[in-house]
């Protein structure tokens, strides 16, 4: 398996090939603490939204600043990185320190954006920097953060 994590600087270089190719290149981001199979379902439709998928991987000092908990993020961002390096619909990963990626877009500037129809348009941190916003159906029942919960509780989560 090739390695999918890059820098922001190896990124922009070839989002610059990239353009000149023609190649169209969607961006998503989020935590992805615990990796489910909501999380491979949008991964997958966002990755059909154009040729490249990049993936913006919170680092863990921003899954602290976004209050999610003093226990999270329960995996470490180089093991997130990890797992999702593993899936096929994932071209590269990079991360980001930020609360949100809005400073990472605004330098990559992707052609399509993707999140989750659970966010409203004017949510979306670093819209104004893609070309375009597409925001995809959730599958049922899946949420990372319910997980924790029910998890923390002692109840089952099968």
């Amino acid at each position: 398996m090739r390695p999918k994590l890059i820098s922001l600087r190896r990124l922009l270089s070839l989002r610059r090939a990239w353009a000149r190719e023609g190649k169209r290149v969607v961006f998503t981001n989020g935590v992805f603490d615990i990796l489910h199979p909501g999380h491979v379902d949008l991964l997958a439709r966002a990755r059909g939204r154009g040729d490249i998928l990049v993936l913006g991987l919170n680092e863990d000092v921003s899954v602290r600043m976004l209050g999610k908990g003093a226990d999270r993020p329960i995996n470490t961002f180089k093991d997130r990185a990890g797992v999702l390096q593993g899936l096929e619909a994932v071209d590269w990963i990079v991360g980001f320190k930020e609360k949100t990626p809005e400073r990472l877009l605004s330098r990559l500037k992707p052609d399509v954006l993707v999140k989750g129809a659970d966010y409203a348009p004017s949510q979306v941190a670093g819209a104004r920097h893609a070309r375009r916003v597409a925001l995809l159906p959730l599958k049922k029942g899946y949420s990372t953060t319910k997980l924790v919960e029910r998890l923390r509780r002692g109840i089952s989560v099968l």
